[in-house]
């Protein structure tokens, strides 16, 4: 059957809420909304207020009642949204959950052709749509091959060659660099006035999505609207308690902070001509020069797919280098060898911990509790000592509701302080960082940020990459950009900080 997913949609919600199986608390209740076609809405809310919840049943992927239990009533364009799909489209937080087959090009045409959509018609849509999110790559280029940001630009693409009534955006934006942002946002806009298509996006940054939107709707944690209204008017009648919420509000600093000097540390691990490659694919263009001291902080940035997540991995001593120089020094190795790719886990454990980009990607418990052990068991620490680390990290990182919870049911700024805090656990001589702010409400960002300060502060070094560049000035990092050039350098200086330059070789 061919769906009809041209027309604007409309969304009524009344006393709706989800509870997933095997979960005592709610991830969303008490919901009442009325959105009419054509509007264009920014849904804000705590993380894990039940955000995402609202996107995956709008779209009508929740699941039946062995998943969990609803109440309510929720209806897109007046049916039931389980039997309307097409009418929606999802971009989910995890962009590798979208990503279905091998190829860029197959990739985009999937829902399109699902949707009956002509052959000839598919095509010219799926070279629009590539175009308008700035992903300009062979259509038989590898989807296996691209970065946390590409797939993010692909699975939009895929999207807006549905043309859905009923856009569902769910931080479409949150892995992307500063132009990427505003390339994918404008892109959205310029579907939204050609096709009129109802929006709903879902974005901690107000001040991304402000210029495209007309409404904004917050969800309060503890269940129902704290606030829904024109953009002005809620920003500023209730600024002070979506402050309190954790809301990003427009012109207010997320970041108070001032990160103090730090005395010169030992040299730990040292880059020199580094080169980068993903297992089976050709070395990347760049050189890397990196001093990664005792009290440090370093950020790798750069635009998507310029491989900062590959040297993350390769600092981390989870990929081995392609050429040139990775050493750590004595006072990091203590006599198991200067290689870190050669290192096993438990030797790993307190010397260089890692956060990937993809938290699910190390979870290995049932439960939260059971994966913030995991650590510090493996290092032999008491369980009474073990219990009380738990417990402070659950706390700090507003995770202690859900200490029973299986990590992959968390929301995906819950997953991604789950994923840090297991790395804190074990407090390594370095922590290396994939994004680490990703999903998270200013609450929330504030204290992971007290937190990786407190562990610079006592000599730990921090690498992070991101696109965070609040992160960055908070934790007093000193950017290491890649990009065109072909070397980049990074030393350490007589404070403790790596300043960075990127410049031909």
């Amino acid at each position: 059957m061919i769906v009809d997913v041209s027309s604007p949609a409309s969304v009524r919600a009344s006393g709706w809420g989800w509870r997933y199986a095997g979960r005592q608390a709610w991830a969303a209740r008490e919901i009442d909304v009325s959105i009419e076609p054509g509007e264009r809405v920014l849904l804000l809310g705590a993380s894990g207020a039940g955000k995402s919840t609202v996107l995956a049943a709008l779209a009508g992927v929740l699941g039946g009642s062995d998943e969990g239990e609803s109440t309510g009533s929720l209806m897109v364009g007046g049916a039931d949204p389980a039997r309307v799909r097409g009418a929606s489209g999802l971009l989910m937080q995890d962009p590798d959950a979208q990503v279905i087959l091998a190829r860029v090009g197959d990739d985009v045409a999937f829902a399109a052709e699902n949707l009956g959509v002509p052959r000839t018609e598919i095509w010219e849509r799926v070279h629009e749509s590539l175009d308008a999110v700035g992903l300009r790559l062979p259509l038989e280029h590898p989807t296996s091959r691209l970065s946390g940001g590409q797939k993010q630009r692909l699975a939009l693409a895929g999207l807006l060659a549905m043309r859905p009534g009923l856009l569902l955006l769910d931080e479409p934006t949150a892995n992307l660099d500063p132009a990427g942002v505003e390339e994918v946002r404008d892109a959205v806009g310029d579907v939204l006035a050609r096709t009129g298509a109802t929006l709903v996006v879902v974005e901690h940054r107000v001040d991304v999505w402000r210029p495209l939107i007309d409404r904004v709707i917050v969800l309060s944690s503890e269940g129902g609207v704290l606030a829904d209204g024109p953009v002005d008017a809620v920003l500023s009648g209730q600024a002070d308690a979506l402050d309190a919420a954790g809301v990003w509000l427009p012109g207010r600093d997320p970041a108070p902070f001032s990160a103090r000097p730090i005395p010169p540390g030992d040299l730990l691990l040292a880059a020199r001509s580094l080169s980068l490659a993903r297992p089976g694919s050709q070395p990347l263009g760049l050189h890397v020069y990196l001093d990664v001291s005792a009290g440090s902080a370093t950020a790798l940035t750069g635009a998507n797919g310029v491989g900062k997540s590959t040297l993350a991995l390769t600092l981390a001593g989870l990929l081995r280098p392609a050429g040139g120089e990775l050493r750590a020094r004595e006072q990091l190795a203590a006599g198991i060898g200067s290689a870190p790719a050669a290192w096993s886990s438990s030797q790993l454990l307190t010397r260089i911990g890692s956060v990937f980009q993809n938290p699910e990607h190390q979870f290995l418990a049932s439960s939260v509790r059971a994966e913030l052990a995991i650590g510090p068991r493996a290092l032999g620490v008491p369980p009474t000592q073990v219990a009380s680390m738990v417990d402070e990290l659950l706390a700090r990182l507003r995770l202690d509701g859900l200490a029973q919870a299986n990590p992959f049911t968390l929301s995906g700024g819950q997953k991604r302080r789950l994923s840090v805090a297991t790395a804190l656990a074990t407090r390594p001589r370095i922590l290396v960082l994939d994004e680490p702010t990703f999903g998270q409400d200013s609450n929330t960002w504030r204290e992971l940020v007290s937190m990786l300060l407190e562990l610079r502060s006592r000599g730990h070094a921090i690498v992070a990459a991101t696109h965070d560049e609040a992160f960055v000035r908070a934790i007093g990092a000193t950017p290491l950009r890649l990009g065109d050039s072909r070397r980049a350098d990074a030393a350490a200086d007589r404070s403790g900080r790596a300043p960075a330059a990127g410049r031909p070789s």
